[in-house]
């Protein structure tokens, strides 16, 4: 017998009160798996895929996107057990014997709870990668066949992503009244929006996206076919004005070019969504200078001669060298509340480094990286780097930075204009360190030349206290020793 069992907003650590849903990534009558993303919620600057600890059908989903939910609110029902099955006419895959609740979830009705992984975050330290969903709705038996892309039900003309294709039948290429029952195939909000926004009902398209989704492409097209004066046919079908005598035939359009869409979701978007609010809350400006790291490098050398542990790397000596010039410049190391007019300044120092990896680009914190010597910060650097790449870090370890080094020599260039990792003041870019003719003690020498990039946001100071930071950075980066003073 089947039982609902209802999961609610788990705890996604650092003591979050409450998360925004961003995507939804099931409907309602979908099939889910132990461990399948099912939401995409922001809490704390950070994008988090939250699992499903259940497996069954989804039967409720509580929250439309960009509403706020506190921890421990509702977020889903999954119908769990043989009931499950026989509602939807096919297996559920991914629903199991009811032996015990984990998670956040808590059953409602009789029975003991269905069994789930217990884990929280997606991409954090999951079993295994959840399978493919697959849509199911009442009264089907098998996966539905392909379907055809995306047109309102008036139109005879086909269109694939926005491209026509004749010669095909209107029956094969439109949706009877009948077949609007169940979810809508949209995941995109901006298509459902701009279907809203145009009075357009999606329920009368088929998609051209994997499983029938319900593209941009395919509103677009829909709109273009229902605007007056269109024509509803080939050449010669109905609905064609007719064309004077003697009037010479229009020129064939340009074949329009393939084109790929990637979806902006998961951490390229919330990259993309950090960036954009950066660049249109921060008025950012940058200085440069270009700094002989020589010594720099001469003393690394000499750290990692004595064999006594770990070799220290180039971004722990950096690290170590900003934490010292936040603390000769303070205003830098700090926010802005714009609501309250108020600049938020920071008594530690949390600094975050950039990070590439195969999920792409994340910016792991440091905690009271201030209080840390070169070989802590060395160590710190290589596990979260570590976690990174294997995709276990977490929320906290993703949020709360105060300041970020970002060390772009490692791609092989030379210069950047950083965007500040919004809501934070500032950000240091580190080019690569190459060998260059340099002024050395009054003569022509080949140095180890570094470029220093900072950005500063303007409100928390001007460019003498910019500038003085990036000057003392440089003084350290030439002349190492100046880091006694502080050490």
């Amino acid at each position: 017998m089947a039982q609902v069992l209802e999961f609610k907003l788990p705890d996604l650590g650092e003591g979050l009160t409450e998360a925004e849903i961003v995507r939804w990534l099931v409907e309602v009558g979908d099939v889910v798996a132990v461990d399948q993303p099912v939401v995409e919620v922001e809490t704390a600057k950070a994008m988090v895929e939250v699992p499903c600890p259940y497996g069954g059908v989804v039967t409720a989903r509580f929250g439309a996107e960009g509403t706020e939910l506190p921890v421990g609110a509702p977020l889903l029902t999954v119908a769990v057990g043989e009931g499950a099955e026989g509602r939807t006419g096919e297996g559920t895959g991914g629903a199991a014997d009811a032996t015990g609740a984990a998670g956040s979830g808590t059953a409602r009705g009789e029975g003991p709870a269905a069994e789930g992984s217990g884990n929280v975050l997606v991409g954090y330290g999951t079993s295994e990668a959840p399978a493919r969903r697959r849509r199911v709705r009442p009264g089907e038996t098998a996966p539905a066949a392909p379907r055809t892309p995306a047109v309102p039900a008036a139109s005879a003309t086909g269109a694939v992503n926005g491209r026509l294709r004749t010669g095909e039948s209107t029956d094969a290429r439109t949706r009877t009244p009948g077949a609007a029952d169940g979810p809508v195939p949209v995941i995109s909000p901006l298509v459902r929006r701009l279907a809203r926004q145009n009075g357009l009902d999606l329920r009368e398209l088929t998609g051209s996206g994997p499983d029938g989704l319900i593209l941009r492409a395919d509103v677009e097209y829909a709109l273009r076919a229902a605007a007056p004066g269109r024509t509803e046919a080939t050449d010669g079908g109905p609905g064609r004005r007719p064309v004077p005598a003697g009037t010479p035939a229009p020129a064939a359009p340009a074949e329009t070019p393939a084109v790929t869409r990637v979806p902006l979701k998961g951490i390229r978007g919330a990259v993309a969504d950090k960036l954009s609010r950066s660049r249109a809350e921060i008025p950012d400006a940058t200085c440069w200078v270009d700094a002989d790291a020589t010594e720099l490098m001469r003393a690394r050398a000499a750290m990692n001669a004595t064999g006594a542990g770990p070799k220290i790397s180039v971004l722990a000596l950096l690290a170590r060298i900003c934490t010292a010039a936040l603390a000769r410049f303070p205003e830098l190391n700090s926010s802005v509340d714009a609501g309250a007019r108020e600049i938020v300044r920071y008594e530690g120092v949390h600094l975050g480094f950039a990070a590439q990896t195969d999920r792409g680009l994340v910016v792991p914190v440091v905690r009271d990286a201030h209080t840390r010597d070169a070989e802590s910060l060395t160590a710190e650097f290589a596990r979260l780097t570590e976690a990174a790449r294997a995709g276990t870090l977490t929320p906290a370890e993703l949020t709360g930075g105060t300041f970020t080094l970002n060390n772009y020599g490692v791609f092989g260039v030379d210069g950047s204009t950083p965007i500040i990792n919004h809501p934070e003041a500032a950000m240091l870019g580190v080019g690569r360190i190459v060998p260059r003719p340099w002024v050395h003690e009054g003569e022509l020498a080949v140095r180890q030349v570094v470029q220093l990039s900072f950005t500063f946001d303007h409100r928390v100071c001007d460019g003498g206290t910019a500038g003085g930071f990036l000057r003392y950075v440089a003084d350290c980066v030439e002349q190492p020793a100046v880091l006694l003073r502080t050490l």
